[in-house]
């Protein structure tokens, strides 16, 4: 049986986490030994790893959730944790493609700033009068 710290430290997640998820259900409810104190096994191990993982990948934690849900119940297709992938999958390149434009646009805004006074600034212009910007951050989500 493990700890609650013990826990944290083979997963990389807060204490503070640990007790979040098992609050809103994604962790189950721990036993405690007659001093209160949470103890786990190792399934418990495995399912925070799961989330944890699922958290670097960038899953909602409602993702998480039903994703969880089709684990648990392993007879199932997997074509909803294919979907729940694909959704996230689109996403990431959204975001992708958000951040390349961004990313074009500073270079743009520094490449034409000439560093001579604050008053020519090509990078405050660009801040102050959106209408200088290249990019529609609005129509890409930005």
């Amino acid at each position: 049986m493990l700890t609650i710290g013990t826990l944290a430290r083979k997963t990389g997640t807060k204490v503070q986490t640990i007790r979040y998820y098992e609050q809103i259900g994604l962790m189950h409810v721990p036993g405690r030994t007659s001093g209160g104190q949470r103890r786990y096994y190792d399934h418990d191990l495995d399912r925070l790893s799961f989330i944890r993982h699922g958290r670097q990948l960038g899953f909602s934690l409602n993702a998480i959730r039903e994703l969880l849900a089709l684990a648990d119940n392993p007879k199932q297709s997997c074509a909803n944790a294919d979907s729940i992938a694909r959704k996230q999958l689109l996403q990431v390149d959204q975001r992708l493609l958000r951040l390349k434009a961004l990313k074009k646009e500073l270079k743009r805004m520094i490449t034409d700033c000439e560093c001579n006074r604050v008053a020519d600034c090509k990078v405050l212009e660009v801040l102050r009068d959106h209408s200088n910007c290249l990019t529609d951050h609005e129509a890409i989500g930005a």
